[in-house]
Order: C-alpha cells, then structure tokens, then sequence
C-alpha cells in the first residue's frame, strides 16, 4: 500500500511505496507495453494509460 507523507514546510508531497506496489506497476506496464519497443513508444502507449495504486489510510 502507497503512504502519502506530507513535507513539514507544505510543498511537495512523498509517495512511499511498498515491494508489491512496485511489482504491480512493473506487472501493469508489462501488460500495456510490448516488449522490445523503444523509450519513446513506451511513453506513447503510456500517456494515456492510468495505472492506480491502493493509498494506505
């Protein structure tokens, strides 16, 4: 589960992450992605691709 952590002077904002959320992503862009493309198709097929990640409350 993603832990949102707040900066104490109020920019950004940290997303922390844990090992299966970023196996799941990896799993996600493996499915939209074909493999072999280039750096720049990869962005193309992403773009408009949402990938969401559970927030831990």
């Amino acid at each position: 589960m993603a832990k949102i952590i707040e900066s104490e002077n109020g920019s950004r904002r940290i997303i922390r992450i844990s090992t299966s959320d970023v196996l799941s992503i990896v799993k996600d862009y493996q499915r939209i992605v074909p493999r072999g493309v280039s750096f720049q198709d990869a962005i193309n097929y992403l773009d408009d691709t949402i990938i969401y990640i559970p927030e831990d409350i």
